[in-house]
């Protein structure tokens, strides 16, 4: 089948996913577009949801779906200590029998921060991958820091590579891919176009060839993830395009 494509749930939207009742109502479209597997958003989640995890993981399963979960929290918080809540992460990832948890990476400071890391994921045998956000801490120099640390003390943590996400913080993505390529493991596929004296993300196919051009720059089997806006009345046909199009790129 080639690579994986991987569907995110935010892309249909937070007022979307809200008004179909949940992030397990957009399940069916993602399987039947042909996709490979769901990242699942903790912040889409209520409390009532975030307590089900164990039946969310049944629908995600009975769709023949591969899982992945992202939460919207750094690795490193402020004082340059891991996140304390990692472990409690790392066991709802567990849950959903998830294939990774996806972080951004935080305040981190020196290797020394990375030590206790080992220990947690042994205990969870749950695979972690950091994205580049849209803030300073997900430039090109920290995240370059972190990646070295990490194979220096052969630790298995690879990165989330956010092509969009490099404009909002001021980079190049391509000089980005230039130096992570090696460690990325997950693509986060978006364009992005100036809005607002912003940048707004929007579908690869509606933005100039750079977009598609720099996938080429990144690892051909890691599995790519749609994080651009999915929108019209026929979500799985719309989904199915993106999932075709990503694919044979």
């Amino acid at each position: 089948m080639g690579r994986k494509i991987i569907v995110v749930t935010a892309a249909y939207g937070n007022d979307r996913i809200k008004a179909l009742g949940g992030q397990s109502a957009v399940l069916p479209f993602i399987a039947a577009a042909g996709a490979d597997g769901v990242e699942i958003r903790r912040e889409l989640f209520s409390d009532d949801e975030l307590n089900h995890l164990p039946r969310l993981a049944s629908e995600i399963e009975q769709q023949k779906l591969l899982a992945c979960y992202s939460a919207p929290e750094p690795l490193f918080e402020r004082d340059g200590k891991l996140n304390p809540r990692l472990g409690a992460l790392l066991q709802e990832a567990q849950t959903l029998n998830a294939l990774w948890l996806k972080l951004s990476l935080g305040h981190f400071s020196h290797s020394a921060a990375l030590e206790p890391l080992r220990a947690i994921l042994a205990n969870t045998g749950m695979a972690l991958v950091v994205e580049n956000d849209q803030t300073d801490c997900g430039q090109l120099a920290p995240m370059q820091r972190f990646k070295a640390a990490c194979q220096v003390l052969k630790l298995p943590v690879t990165l989330t590579f956010d092509m969009g996400n490099w404009l909002w913080v001021g980079e190049s993505p391509e000089e980005a891919a230039r130096h992570l390529a090696p460690a990325v493991s997950y693509i986060h596929v978006k364009a992005a176009e100036p809005h607002h004296h912003h940048y707004r993300a929007v579908p690869p196919d509606s933005a100039p060839a750079r977009w598609l051009a720099l996938l080429n720059d990144l690892p051909g089997d890691a599995p790519r993830g749609i994080e651009f806006p999915l929108e019209g009345r026929d979500l799985t046909a719309v989904t199915r395009h993106y999932v075709n199009l990503l694919r044979e790129e």
